[in-house]
Order: C-alpha cells, then structure tokens, then sequence
C-alpha cells in the first residue's frame, strides 16, 4: 500500500500541479523507487490511497501509447520503459477523500486489504540498500517470515533528532529485530525512550484496521498510524527491523536535494560528471 494523498505543500509551486510522489530523483519519480523496492520484496499487489489531482502516479505505470509508439518507430531502446509496465490488476487505486492523516489513508484501503496481511511503503521516505544488499522492505519480507505479527523499520538517529519522528521503546534485541514495547510519536529528547525512529515502512496485520475505524483524531487533528499500533502492543508479536541501508527523507528540500546528489554521483552514466560539476560548484 502507498498513501499517495498529501498535498506536497513543503514542495509549492512544484507540487501546485504535480503530485509530489512524481518528482524524480535524477530521472525516476520518488513512486518508482517504492514500486521497485515492493517488487523486490515479492509483492505483486499495488495498492495507491490516492487524491484529487493525483492521477499521474497511475498513468505512469499504465502502457503510453503515443510515446511507446514513437520510440518504437524511431528505433529508440525501450527498456527504459519496462519498470514503468504493470501487469493488468496488479495495482488498485482507491480515494481519500479528505486529509485526514496516515491512519485514515490506510483505512481507506479496508476493503482491498480484507483479512491478509500488508505492507505499507512511504514514497517521500526514500530506502536505498547497501552497495549489493536488498531493499528495505524484503528485509522485512524476511524476518516476517522468521517472527510474523506486526513489524516497522527503523533506524537509528542522535539523540537530539527524536523529536521529529515516531520512536519505538525497545525490549529484546536479536540481531536486527528488537522487540517493540512502545510507540512514542514526536518526544522530547530527554524523554525518548530509545534513538530507533520508525522510518516509513511497515507490515501491519489486518486487524489494524478495526482499531482505525474506532479510533479518533490524534495529534494534529488527524487519525495517526502511530496510536493504532501502539494499541496492538501486547496483543500481537510486534518487532522493529533495523534497516542495512540508506535513508533520505525526500519530504523535506534539503533531503530531496540530499537524495539527488547522492545517487547521481554513483551512477555510472553521470556519475563522473556531477561529481566534477560538484567540485567546480565547490571552488566558486
């Protein structure tokens, strides 16, 4: 599942009338590289909480005619193409009509969710594995099939960062999976009960959905996915996996710009060239 639905206003004008799950990092929009990293994992299903105006991110894994057409005539590689394709009924779109938080974008899927377990993918919450190490969320994949119950990504940040995320109180430690005996959204840093931020990736059992539907408006007036799990600790296995990777947070400027410097430098392509660009920048 990817909660699509916000209206990108960190990002105005830009996101006026382009979601902002479309601005592409280098030359791939923030969608493609969650869609990537779903498939990765093995998960076949798409599901988009989208909203008005956002109707790009479906038509951009839908088949171009015109443009395919062109490119096909005037003998042009397509394979550049090919992430882009779904296999028809593979993603599902369904409407937040209005903005009411995390928690009520996910439950507006309830129906496509049914009684199976799912995952939820954060695009503006960009994951890039290690050099040769999978993707964020078949990590996951693996260690739900090792624990099952509900799971979250973490990573870990300095101390005096914590106030700006969700952050989990820690129990047992096993290698990468630590034991979640709380949720704290947002403390004060002298009050977090651990470093681990929840970092915009989890697998949720169903049931998730019934505590949403009785929940209320949380903090910012919204119905928050943070107070939803915390109410499912105790009642169900919860772990946190700590990510072998690479977070950007391209919600905010400075980590889109971050993102974009980054992986263009190890491109092969470009690489070389930016990195030269970067140091002439550097000069003056």
């Amino acid at each position: 599942m990817f909660p699509v639905a916000g209206l990108g206003t960190r990002f105005l004008p830009a996101t006026k009338a382009i979601p902002k799950e479309m601005l592409a990092i280098v030359d791939r929009p923030l969608i493609q590289y969650a869609v990537d990293e779903a498939r990765e994992a093995g998960i076949e299903q798409m599901i988009f909480v989208t909203g008005r105006g956002k109707t790009a991110i479906v038509e951009h894994f839908d088949i171009a005619y015109e443009l395919e057409s062109t490119m096909s005539e005037r003998g042009r590689d397509m394979r550049v193409l090919d992430a882009t394709r779904a296999t028809p009924g593979d993603i599902i779109t369904v409407r937040q009509q209005v903005p009411l938080g995390l928690g009520h974008a996910i439950w507006c899927a309830r129906a496509i969710v049914g009684v199976e377990p799912f995952a939820i993918l954060l695009p503006d919450e960009l994951m890039i594995g290690r050099k040769n190490g999978s993707g964020c969320m078949k990590q996951m994949v693996e260690a739900y099939g090792e624990v099952g119950g509900n799971l979250v990504s973490v990573l870990e940040v300095p101390h005096e960062e914590v106030s700006s995320y969700g952050v989990i109180a820690p129990g047992e430690l096993r290698g990468k999976l630590t034991e979640v005996r709380g949720l704290v959204e947002k403390p004060a840093a002298d009050k977090a009960p651990s470093n681990k931020i929840v970092s915009g990736r989890y697998i949720l059992q169903p049931e998730v959905m019934r505590v949403l539907e009785a929940q209320g408006k949380g903090a910012g007036g919204e119905v928050q996915l943070t107070d939803a799990m915390a109410k499912m600790i105790g009642t169900q296995p919860f772990h946190a996996v700590t990510f072998d990777g690479r977070r950007f947070d391209c919600g905010s400027k400075t980590g889109f710009v971050e993102a974009t410097l980054a992986l263009a430098l190890e491109r092969q392509d470009i690489g070389a060239e930016v990195r030269a660009m970067a140091e002439r920048l550097l000069r003056g």
